[in-house]
């Protein structure tokens, strides 16, 4: 392996920082209502920051296969849309400082780039590492939102209780970096939010709350959340309208929450992954109905549902 920290620039003016949180936010394959792009943007559009280390993207993203946008106006090449992964150091509202690692998953090396962010977290005196990710489930959007709480440790995550037993799933870059370092010996946490998979395809804010809470729960920092609850309250109430303006969709959203509230009532003999039984629809019929009348529905501007 090439020397992971011809990777990335590390700015030589840090100041004094303690032992701070990483938070990485990275854009991965999965990312349903963009839960962690608006968590990550609302980051740093609300807290003071500065990027601190820059990663090399040449080395790490395939273009073909996630093409930057360019922008043509008329005769010229007017905007490139360039990636960056970057290190930002942030400060919370009582001025206590993180680190936010933001930008698209890498597509290559990604052994070496787990290093690399190990060596940063070495370098950098980081005491704990949480990954922030959103998944589609078979949820209904009139429950709270769940969050699947995963660590190097299990007092990391004391009080949360499993959503899934035992799954394989594609891997990931920072999933991969939490498992590298619990096997070093540091200490790391993950956070997969629940999104309802019938919205999965639109901005859905209120699973950005729930991953700030918990990021706040494990940590101590204080996050600021009252713009994205205030956002969340008005998704919910537009989506509660589309949904009434069908008795189908409504009676949708019903089975839905009788397979939700069931496999709350008895966790270890339902699973929110398994098909209805009955007369109950399966979790893929649901969401594929449900997401065809939200698109039917939209507005305009809307995002595609």
């Amino acid at each position: 392996m090439l020397d992971p920290q011809g990777l990335y620039v590390l700015a030589d003016d840090l100041p004094e920082r303690g032992r701070p949180v990483l938070i990485q936010a990275l854009t991965g394959f999965v990312d349903a209502g963009a839960a962690s792009r608006i968590t990550r943007e609302h980051l740093l559009d609300t807290l003071e920051s500065r990027v601190v280390a820059t990663f090399d993207v040449d080395q790490l993203l395939d273009y073909r296969s996630r093409r930057p946008v360019m922008l043509f106006v008329e005769d010229h090449w007017e905007h490139y849309d360039e990636p960056r992964l970057e290190l930002h150091l942030v400060q919370d509202p009582t001025g206590t400082p993180f680190l936010l690692l933001t930008g698209p998953e890498p597509d290559l090396q990604w052994e070496r780039f787990t290093a690399a962010i190990v060596q940063l977290i070495e370098r950098l005196g980081i005491r704990l590492s949480v990954g922030l990710n959103a998944i589609p489930m078979a949820v209904p959007h009139t429950r709270p939102v769940g969050v699947t709480a995963h660590a190097t440790r299990p007092d990391l995550i004391t009080g949360y209780e499993p959503w899934l037993q035992r799954v394989q799933v594609p891997g990931g870059a920072g999933n991969l970096v939490e498992f590298r370092l619990g096997q070093q010996g540091h200490d790391a946490i993950g956070f997969a939010v629940h999104v309802p998979h019938y919205l999965s395809q639109t901005e859905f804010p209120a699973a950005s709350v729930v991953l700030l809470d918990s990021v706040s729960r494990a940590t101590g920092l204080v996050l600021p959340t009252d713009h994205l609850r205030t956002s969340a309250e008005a998704v919910r109430v537009d989506i509660d309208k589309q949904v009434a303006q069908s008795p189908e969709a409504s009676e949708l959203v019903r089975a839905l929450e009788e397979q939700y509230d069931a496999f709350l009532r008895d966790r270890a003999g339902s699973s929110l992954l398994a098909t209805g039984t009955g007369d109950l629809p399966t979790a893929d019929e649901l969401g594929a109905e449900l997401e065809r009348f939200l698109a039917e529905h939209a507005k305009p501007n809307d995002p595609p549902a």
